[in-house]
């Protein structure tokens, strides 16, 4: 997505002990721009789940709690505190990157005999603010909760948040999904694409620690809240958690080759609407328009060009004079989520063939070789 999405206040749900700042503030917030979308439904590759991750039965938060809540964890080290929660039988336990980040020493996990096991970071992934840890404790000691399907979830639909806020262990929080398909700041910079919005209170604390639907199956990763300028203050109603489904590709990656790969283009983008296309000459009545383009990205090596100037029309900016993505890999690209679809099948250097349209409407076959996105974004010319 193109457009930065400012989220004022935006917080680190983790909780910090000795004041050092994690890579998404805890006294300020910042813009957000989605730059992918992955969709898997399998559990993560080399796990077994106790509880299978299919439909079930609606439960009491109660009942919920009874079964899964010696399946949240307690994440500390000696920089901060947050959540986590078990996903296999072989000790595998997901949380939030920005949890684990600036540890210094041993990272323990805590569960609910408050007896605590040294936890071995398996990988760490800053793009989707993801890490998975592992312990060495029998299978009999694991609560296993399975894990759900976010793309499932609808606006209003009932769900349940567990963790530690503030250090309180094993709060339980309930709520509805408030929106889908939010975009949230990830700690490298980029942005994360389908979070989940809900007003089940999520502290400083809850970081890592699941969000449930109501069989007791995790939907996402609680990771962040909006305390709508607020420096320092807690829940507001306004949470956020990385979808499941990104989360789960994320821990396969992560098991098989110690890093999540993702498929990295380089642009910024915007839809062409039915109004800016009347109204000023930019090659096409549809498409995916670059807005900008990353200096060093393979967008940039093959060649694509980004806006020349601006436009206001209605009260809306347009960034107008770039490139217009009409095709992609055989496919038309009507709109900006339709070449996001594309780019998300491919694997770091994959070609991807592009179709675009110059100012005048001059087609031309452009080949980008995809590539990683960097974990630090800093690095790139711009």
């Amino acid at each position: 997505m193109v457009v930065p999405v400012l989220i004022a206040s935006l917080l680190s749900a983790g909780l910090a002990a000795g004041g050092t700042a994690l890579v998404i503030e805890q006294d300020g917030g910042s813009v957000t721009t989605v730059v992918r979308e992955t969709v898997f439904d399998q559990q993560p590759a080399g796990t077994t789940s106790s509880s299978p991750a299919v439909a079930g039965t609606a439960m009491s938060i109660s009942d919920m709690y009874k079964k899964y809540g010696a399946g949240v964890v307690r994440v500390e080290h000696s920089q901060g505190l947050g959540s986590g929660f078990v996903i296999d039988t072989e000790g595998h336990i997901l949380t939030n990157a920005h949890v684990v980040d600036g540890a210094q020493g041993e990272i323990t996990v805590s569960f609910s005999n408050e007896e605590k096991v040294v936890a071995k970071v398996i990988g760490v992934d800053n793009a989707t603010d993801v890490a998975l840890l592992k312990v060495d404790v029998p299978a009999s000691a694991l609560t296993v909760i399975p894990l759900g399907d976010s793309d499932k979830q609808q606006v209003g639909d009932a769900v349940v948040a567990i963790g530690n806020p503030f250090g309180q262990d094993r709060t339980v929080t309930s709520g509805i999904i408030s929106a889908v398909a939010r975009a949230i700041q990830a700690p490298n910079g980029f942005s994360i694409k389908g979070a989940l919005q809900t007003d089940a209170a999520i502290n400083h604390g809850n970081s890592g620690g699941p969000l449930l639907d109501m069989r007791g199956q995790v939907i996402g990763i609680n990771s962040q809240i909006d305390t709508g300028g607020q420096a320092n203050a807690g829940s507001v109603g306004i949470g956020f958690a990385v979808p499941i489904n990104l989360v789960k590709q994320v821990t396969s990656d992560l098991l098989t080759k110690g890093k999540a790969e993702h498929a990295w283009l380089g642009v910024q983008l915007s839809d062409v609407t039915p109004t800016l296309a009347e109204q000023v000459k930019i090659g096409s009545d549809y498409g995916a328009m670059v807005a900008a383009v990353t200096p060093g990205s393979p967008a940039d090596k093959a060649g694509l060009k980004g806006a020349t100037g601006q436009v206001t029309i209605a009260g809306t900016t347009y960034a107008i004079g770039g490139d217009v993505i009409v095709e992609a890999n055989g496919e038309k690209i009507q709109d900006l989520e339709a070449l996001q679809g594309v780019v998300t099948k491919l694997k770091p250097g994959d070609k991807l063939e592009l179709v675009v349209k110059d100012s005048s409407g001059t087609a031309k076959n452009v080949t980008a070789i995809i590539g990683d996105q960097p974990q630090d974004p800093t690095a790139l010319g711009g």
